[in-house]
Parts: C-alpha cells; sequence; structure tokens
C-alpha cells in the first residue's frame, strides 16, 4: 500500500511546489507568520522543551480520532517522558493521526474565530498577532514532531516505517494545501488539490510509459 502511494505522494510534492510558485506573499500577512516561525525556532534550540504540551496535544489527538472512528477512551496519561491512551478501536489513522494534525494550529483559529464573533477582533494589529500566533503553532507542531520521530515510536513501528512515513507525509502536505491556499495570494483550496490530482495523474502516465519501454526493452534483449 505504501508503494502504491508513492506516486500520489510526488503529485502531491509537485502541488505544494507550483502553489508557492504561482502565490504572492502579502507582507502583512507573511512577516508575522515567518516571525512566528522564527520564535518558535529559537525556543525549540535554546529553551527547554515543552514537551508536556506537546505530549498532552499528542494523545488528546489520537483520542479524538479513536472517537471519530466509532471508538472509545478508557484513559489517558501524559507525563513530559511520554505518555499513553487506553482505546477500543486501533487503525492506522488512530496511531498516526498526531503526526500530521496539527491541535494547537486548531486552537488558534477557533480562539480567533471566537475573539471576531464575540469581541470583534479585526484590527491590523489583531490580524498580525493572529499570523504570528499560527506561525508559532505550526512551527511547535513540525519541530515537536520531529524531534520525538527520532526516538522508538510504538506508533510507526505498528504501522510499519515506509507505510508511517508515506502517511505523514500526505497528512502534513494536506494540511499544507487546505491552508496556505487562505494565507497566500494565488490558487485556491480547490486549485490547490486538483494539481495535486493532475501531478498523482502524471506521475502514474510516467510510471506506465517507464514500465512500457524497459518491458520493450527487456524483449529485444530477449530476442
Amino acid at each position: 500500500m505504501a508503494i502504491l502511494l508513492l506516486p500520489l505522494c510526488v503529485g502531491v510534492g509537485r502541488a505544494l511546489g507550483q502553489l508557492i510558485a504561482q502565490s504572492g506573499f502579502a507582507d502583512t500577512t507573511v512577516a508575522p507568520l515567518v516571525a512566528g516561525v522564527a520564535c518558535m525556532f529559537l525556543l525549540y534550540h535554546y529553551a527547554p522543551k515543552p514537551m508536556w504540551i506537546y505530549v498532552f496535544g499528542h494523545e488528546f489527538i489520537h483520542a479524538a480520532a479513536t472517537m471519530a472512528c466509532g471508538g472509545r477512551v478508557k484513559g489517558m496519561k501524559v507525563t513530559s517522558d511520554g505518555g499513553h491512551v487506553l482505546v477500543t478501536k486501533d487503525n492506522f489513522f488512530v496511531s498516526l493521526a498526531p503526526y500530521f494534525v496539527p491541535l494547537y494550529v486548531g486552537l488558534v483559529l477557533a480562539v480567533f474565530v471566537g475573539g471576531r464573533a464575540l469581541w470583534g477582533w479585526g484590527s491590523p494589529w489583531a490580524w498580525s498577532f493572529f499570523y504570528w500566533t499560527l506561525g508559532l503553532a505550526y512551527a511547535f507542531h513540525v519541530l515537536l514532531t520531529w524531534h520525538i520521530l527520532h526516538t522508538r515510536q510504538s506508533d510507526l513501528t505498528s504501522q510499519g516505517y515506509l507505510f508511517s512515513a508515506v502517511i505523514i507525509f500526505l497528512g502534513n502536505a494536506g494540511i499544507l494545501l487546505l491552508g496556505l491556499p487562505h494565507l497566500l495570494d494565488g490558487p485556491d483550496t480547490l486549485d490547490a488539490f486538483k494539481m495535486a490530482g493532475t501531478g498523482t495523474l502524471e506521475t502514474f502516465r510516467y510510471l506506465g510509459t517507464l514500465a512500457a519501454r524497459l518491458w520493450d526493452a527487456g524483449n529485444s534483449a530477449l530476442n
């Protein structure tokens, strides 16, 4: 399954590149977003890592994914050194969702949407702070996920390393294809996913053509 999904990875990767290449960058959006990413990068390297916060989000996503799949959560333990959840249903989505679902990005979005609805947040300063916290939260997800991937994770061993890598890449890339069009001035979300589909089909066509050439070359050599 992982090997069959590799052309999709190529198509999604190409779509991300095309999306960024075809988009404009507004200073009012990108500057605070990059500043938030830079702040988290500095905190990650020069301050104690907030592992309890990350582990809580990681286990919470496990629990939420279980309930989304119709299972129940019977218990959850969170410490700075790790955690676990006791669930009644497990599958690849439940195991791997924390590696590509950025919980704290969702919380930032929820707080800002609530603030706009209840208190009319909409000033330039409010938008700048929103983009800054968004960059901070997403960088937190990426950096801390990368950090724990350097340790042995039962989530990955249970699903297989290659399959886990493919799903984690596709999940994170899908989040970017969904979110970046709302932050950049360019193709919308639907266009981004169309580019991913087109890129995937082109990859399959290329592989089919390559396989046909190799087959013909093999037959010629035998004859």
